[in-house]
């Protein structure tokens, strides 16, 4: 009996085993940095919003936020929080879950002129020979750094809220298409569409 009150001791005495956390995987850490690096993000408005309640007014501020990866990439996003930080914060992640895709002529332009409208917005998006450069207004412009697009001009007509040029800007980069696209769409080849252009265009677009 002695031995057996000894050893029920010794094992209550006996110390519990740690329980080792899962390090992070330092290539997971590496990757995250990467994808962060690879978009690049535009504040276009940030407005200061309240909410009247029974003991007075509660404020908050609302930022809109452009994300790109200048690669063809774009989104945009919309929130609101107590902080200005965790307002842009917020509209960022937004954004990059709600990313679009726009083809773009060598990588700098679009491939032809396109129109879009919000509310009481409209726009005109144009394309531009090598070296014209970003003619566009302010949110305009912030949407096109951001995509990537190197020569462009751009003209904003009726409302000039920032949420209705953006909204409308990007109604009309949905609108626009690449030559394989529309060949794809109408049965024929991509020469037989850009056949009107140069031959060393229409050479750059075939093998795009």
């Amino acid at each position: 009996m002695a031995e057996e009150l000894k050893e029920q001791v010794e094992k209550t005495q006996e110390k519990p085993e740690k329980k080792r956390r899962p390090r992070k995987d330092r290539n997971e850490e590496s990757r995250a940095e990467k994808v962060a690096d690879e978009f690049v993000d535009r504040v276009v408005h940030v407005n200061r919003v309240s909410k009247t309640v029974k003991g007075g007014k509660r404020f908050a501020f609302a930022a809109l936020v452009v994300v790109g990866d200048q690669k063809g990439r774009i989104g945009f996003a919309h929130a609101k929080a107590k902080e200005v930080p965790d307002a842009i914060k917020k509209a960022t992640e937004r954004a990059r879950r709600h990313l679009i895709r726009v083809p773009m002529r060598e990588g700098r332009t679009l491939h032809h002129d396109s129109y879009g409208h919000f509310g009481a917005g409209r726009v005109t998006i144009r394309t531009a020979p090598a070296g014209t450069g970003i003619i566009a207004g302010g949110p305009m412009r912030a949407v096109f750094e951001a995509l990537g697009i190197q020569d462009v001009v751009a003209k904003c007509t009726g409302s000039s809220n920032p949420h209705n040029m953006v909204r409308a800007t990007f109604d009309a980069l949905m609108n626009s298409d690449s030559p394989r696209a529309v060949a794809t769409k109408r049965g024929k080849k991509v020469g037989d569409i850009v056949g009107r252009r140069d031959g060393e265009t229409a050479a750059k677009e075939i093998a795009e």
